[in-house]
């Protein structure tokens, strides 16, 4: 081929460097032309494939390209992959951000959000400043987290969410170790949702269970976590949380189930309570002991684990498991608190926040009259065929210290001791009596026990036979029916029931010949009360259980005031029936139930066919009734007054007059066994409408006492009207 600028021949590429130019880049031109690349000599013939140095320096591109081209594609997919990965999630975070923003919607504006209000608890407590009973809706009062012991919160947090102080309100690692722990089923069971997220439901969302409503939560406690600490987070949820039988919070269960308060449980009781909440009904450990146990033994061991109790002290309280304890007092308490809440609106009719009521009950009257009522009727009720029972004690100015309405509280919520009305049989008498005291006649008066007939109607004796002429000291201690008729009817129906309403009976009396013998129907606690006339020397008394309520922080919001009827009964006449009711322990009817050193008064009762029995008896310190029959009227096996009732009174007053230093009855002294010098009314002879009933000559009236006592002009306070009619449904 020719050289020369001008020749039309291609040369050979030249790659000898001239002399003295050794380095210089522009000298050794490698670039390739297009006919050099790739496939560009095929295009033109295949002159490209032609040997040389240059031809052995182009065979290996192709080679690496081939190996590149894998690559390339793999690179390629997995970069589809990404994208599509990265758009899938953010269509996925925008979908859950419009899931979100719709059920946030549905919700209160968070600016409006607030913690509703608890509903108020109210603690009924006894004389002494124990807990009697709960009432409300929770069950239980607010406790601060500070008040309880550390193990007790912890034990929530053990078993419930053991993240909690660590999480923003909703857990994700916690939702995936309890997805993990539902498949395997294996370790200590959680749920997935956390406590501030348990909380949310509690105090915003219905039980319900559904995905718009665990979104909505999760929402809620994402707000529950920013307006509130932890620990205050943990406090709402243990007085919010649901433990089964009506308790809500931690203190109403710790009294439900343990009988004590919250600050006091033992660590095995903390995490009995800390199980519960996964299922109070089938963990309640007074339904499924068992149960209860083995799931407090799981939250014993999250708690060793987490650090929350001693190897020490999870081995005790594993050793020795926690119990539900008795119902204090079987349960009678509960007649007390039915009371109080009956009356608390005429006291304090409205409030928003807890609040305590001082009761007048003693705790041990309570205890003892409860035993003596149903330890009785468990000996001898089969027998007698008697079922039900009541008792009330009170003091002499109407102070109630101890009232049981019936057998069994959980059996029957029917207080009978202040609800149900009984025909009081003999042991009405004494306002028979009392008004013949008060028409001139005395214990030594006399009157015939004969046969009597009132237009057709002839009461009889128990015994069915007669002793002739008898004082009315007698007559009364041996509730002679035919010298109480006779004195009825000597002063008249109508101041019969007069009287016995001065006294404070307020249920309706029919004022005819047989209310001498009790047949208008009353209650225990009327009857009771009416009795605590003759106790305190003569003034009439409104039977009262409600000393002060207060609010949570202290806050005086009622104070019992002195109150009452004022003077009843004039001294004198006070006298006379203490000591003819005296006589009824001493040769009478109620010899059985005396107390040995204390000065006693009271009167038995029985009503037709033996349906209801009563005995009323007091001591100048206290007064107590008894009343024993069946709720459907049916008769009993012959019980009477004297026997059951008197046992279970003497039972009873022998332990709640222990310790206390005798007195005597107010003016027993001037009557007893002799009246004073003065003639007794020895004509036996009846007068008034008897008399006349009769056929009988009239004598002259016996002479009416002064004026009405003086003090009984003031009335009752307003406390006391309150209280009569809401109990019984009638004014002064």
């Amino acid at each position: 081929m020719a050289k020369g600028r001008g020749g039309t021949g291609r040369g050979e590429p030249n790659f000898d460097v001239p002399e003295g130019r050794v380095g210089d880049p522009a000298d050794l031109d490698l670039r390739l032309s297009r006919a050099d690349r790739a496939g560009g000599g095929v295009a033109r013939g295949g002159s490209g494939s032609q040997g040389g140095r240059g031809a052995k320096s182009r065979a290996p591109a192709p080679s690496r390209a081939l190996r590149k081209a894998p690559r390339r594609a793999r690179r390629s997919i997995l970069g589809r992959l990404v994208y599509g990965v990265l758009v899938l999630g953010l269509w996925g975070v925008i979908g859950i951000a419009g899931l979100v923003a719709y059920h946030a919607s549905q919700l209160p504006p968070i600016d409006q959000l607030a913690v509703p209000k608890r509903p108020p608890n109210i603690a009924i407590l006894a004389s002494d400043g124990s807990l009697l009973a709960n009432r409300g809706e929770t069950g239980g009062r607010v406790v601060s987290i500070k008040e309880l012991p550390p193990y007790l919160p912890r034990a929530f947090v053990a078993i419930e969410d053991r993240r909690f102080y660590s999480h923003f309100g909703v857990d994700p690692v916690g939702i995936a170790r309890a997805v993990a722990q539902n498949v395997t089923r294996r370790g200590v069971s959680q749920g997935g949702s956390t406590l501030t997220q348990q909380l949310a439901k509690n105090l915003f969302l219905t039980p319900e269970r559904s995905a718009s409503r665990k979104i909505q939560e999760a929402i809620l406690a994402l707000w529950l976590e920013h307006k509130y600490s932890k620990d205050e987070i943990l406090e709402l949820y243990l007085n919010r949380v649901y433990f089964g039988a009506g308790a809500y919070g931690v203190e109403a269960a710790a009294q439900r189930y343990f009988g004590k308060p919250a600050k006091s449980v033992t660590l095995a009781e903390a995490a009995m309570l800390g199980g519960l909440v996964q299922a109070p009904s089938r963990l309640a450990p007074n339904r499924n002991l068992p149960a209860a146990q083995a799931r407090a033994a799981q939250v014993v061991a999250a708690m060793e684990e987490l650090g929350f109790a001693k190897p020490a002290e999870a081995k005790l309280a594993l050793a020795s498991p926690a119990r539900p304890a008795g119902v204090r007092g079987g349960g009678s308490a509960n007649y007390v608190a039915d009371l109080v809440m009956d009356v608390l609106d005429d006291f304090v009719p409205k409030f928003e926040s807890d609040i305590v009521i001082a009761t007048t009950v003693d705790t041990g009257l309570q205890g003892a009259g409860e035993k003596a009522l149903v330890d009785e009727l468990n000996q001898k009720g089969g027998r007698y065929n008697v079922a039900q029972g009541a008792l009330v004690s009170m003091k002499p100015d109407g102070a109630i210290r101890a009232l049981v309405g019936g057998r069994d509280y959980a059996q029957s919520q029917f207080n009978r001791a202040t609800t149900a009305k009984r025909q009081p049989g003999s042991s009405f008498k004494p306002f028979v009596y009392l008004a013949a005291v008060e028409h001139g006649l005395t214990p030594d008066t006399v009157r015939d026990d004969a046969p009597i007939s009132i237009k057709g109607w002839s009461p009889e004796n128990y015994s069915r036979d007669y002793r002739g002429p008898v004082t009315l000291r007698d007559a009364l201690a041996l509730s002679l029916n035919t010298v109480a008729v006779r004195l009825g009817q000597e002063v008249g129906p109508k101041t019969v029931v007069q009287t016995a309403q001065r006294l404070g009976i307020s249920s309706p009396l029919q004022a005819n010949g047989s209310i001498a013998l009790g047949t208008s129907e009353v209650t225990p606690l009327e009857m009771v009360g009416a009795y605590a006339a003759f106790a305190n020397g003569g003034t009439g008394v409104i039977p009262y259980i409600i000393a002060s309520v207060k609010s949570a922080d202290g806050k005086v919001l009622y104070k019992r005031k002195d109150g009452g009827l004022g003077r009843v009964i004039d001294a004198n006449a006070v006298s006379m029936m203490n000591a003819m009711m005296h006589e009824t322990f001493v040769t009478g009817t109620a010899k059985k139930a005396e107390v040995p050193g204390w000065d006693l008064a009271g009167k038995t009762g029985t009503s037709q066919e033996f349906r209801d029995a009563w005995f009323i008896g007091y001591s100048a310190t206290l007064v107590t009734g008894v009343w024993l029959g069946n709720d459907d009227g049916e008769p009993t096996k012959k019980v009477s007054g004297g026997n059951l009732p008197g046992e279970i009174w003497k039972a009873y007053m022998t332990v709640a007059l222990k310790g206390q230093s005798p007195v005597m009855l107010p003016g027993a002294n001037r009557w007893r066994n002799r009246g004073p010098a003065e003639p007794a009314v020895t004509n036996s002879t009846p007068g008034g409408l008897i008399g006349a009933l009769l056929g009988e000559p009239q004598a002259a009236a016996p002479p009416r006492p002064a004026a009405r006592h003086a003090d009984a002009s003031r009335g009752p306070s307003q406390d006391d009207r309150n209280f009569l009619e809401k109990l019984f449904g009638v004014g002064e």
